[in-house]
């Protein structure tokens, strides 16, 4: 995958990735689609952000509508309308996370569907032959990940398995060349090891002999704490080459990304900007506000100084209105605005990085985030 480095500030990148259906300058934010639709956003609303790359879900599109369907209709560009760049997860997570009875064997995971209890089995060959079927431009591995806390002798088997069943994606790409828009799709390698930092290096440096086009931290915000977070990433990246992008996997909040770009990280994705925004929590400068709480009732603000102008023309009262009514626009407006107030620090990042003031930008950014806001 080119992927050129065009400025750095300490560890800090700012990069571009070259892909099939467009270029993405990092580091970026990736909203999430988890079923082929950001939630209550319309994918020209996404390009109006600036969204660069979307996200796709393996696991919950392989069980509805299913990859033949979406294969048939071209895609997963064309089934969602999406014309720029998208990434599929493996599944190797929802299987962790939300199947029932789930079995893991060297074979594959076998599970029950969290939607109807049918039995499945989800291996190494059939998610990247899923992913190939949706077309995306990046591909992730097939990999386990390990829950937290757990004991360092099921994080070393777990990872030796990872490392097999990355051999074994890499074996099936090479035999089926998938292609996407004409081009050759390209796949990441996933990182794990637990909270382990002599297996956290051994992983990192089992997928870069096997020779991936880029590579993920997984294993990471599935439950410890945020210090441990941060050292998952430290035992990383290190190991990783400077020539290919960096993916910390579903985090996190915007100190938590600036702190991981910090780092040397390049991508992110989470679904916390819209899910929130669906119980009432808007993202600012000062921090999360709830804007269900009594305080904003008669508040004429906007939610934030730096809100985008499609939201900046509604009060906070009006915003804690539609919420109590139970409108869909407060859901709409929300979400709109937190992956704006996403994609913009992200982009703000970028510039900061390129101007050599990254790390004066991220300090002055989370002192005002972390202790500006009063709200109870």
């Amino acid at each position: 995958m080119p992927f050129t480095l065009n400025a750095t500030d300490g560890p800090a990148r700012a990069g571009t990735l070259c892909l099939p259906h467009g270029e993405v300058e990092t580091p970026i934010f990736m909203p999430v689609g988890t079923q082929g639709s950001v939630k209550t956003l319309h994918p020209t609303e996404l390009e109006e952000l600036g969204a660069q790359i979307i996200l796709g879900n393996t696991y919950h599109l392989w069980l509805r509508p299913g990859h033949e369907l979406i294969r048939d209709f071209g895609g997963l560009h064309e089934f969602t309308t999406w014309r720029k760049p998208m990434l599929t997860d493996s599944g190797g997570f929802q299987v962790w996370s939300l199947a029932k009875m789930r079995k893991i064997t060297e074979e594959g995971v076998r599970f029950q569907s969290h939607l109807d209890g049918t039995k499945m089995t989800l291996t190494p060959e059939l998610s990247m032959e899923i992913q190939a079927a949706l077309g995306s431009d990046i591909a992730m591995l097939f990999d386990e990940c390990p829950p937290y806390p757990c004991d360092e002798k099921y994080a070393e088997t777990s990872l030796a398995l990872t490392t097999r069943w990355a051999k074994r994606c890499k074996d099936w790409v090479s035999e089926n060349q998938p292609l996407t828009a004409g081009k050759p799709q390209h796949h990441f390698g996933i990182v794990q090891g637990s909270i382990y930092a002599h297996l956290r290096e051994r992983s990192a440096k089992e997928l870069v002999e096997l020779g991936f086009d880029g590579y993920a931290i997984g294993g990471v915000s599935v439950g410890e704490p945020e210090h441990e977070m941060f050292r998952a990433i430290e035992n990383s990246v290190p190991f990783l080459p400077a020539d290919k992008p960096r993916y910390a996997m579903g985090l996190g909040t915007p100190p938590q990304i600036l702190e991981m770009i910090g780092r040397g990280v390049d991508m992110f994705d989470c679904v916390m900007p819209t899910r929130i925004a669906r119980h009432g929590v808007a993202f600012t400068l000062d921090g999360p506000i709830h804007i269900k709480n009594l305080i904003h009732a008669k508040d004429p603000a906007p939610l934030c100084e730096s809100c985008h102008p499609h939201v900046a023309g509604f009060s906070r009262a009006y915003l804690r209105h539609l919420f109590r009514a139970g409108e869909i626009l407060a859901l709409r407006l929300l979400s709109f605005h937190n992956l704006h107030f996403y994609l913009s620090f992200t982009r703000r990042a970028r510039q900061a990085i390129i101007a050599g003031d990254f790390e004066n930008f991220k300090e002055t950014f989370i002192q005002r985030y972390n202790t500006k806001n009063t709200e109870t």
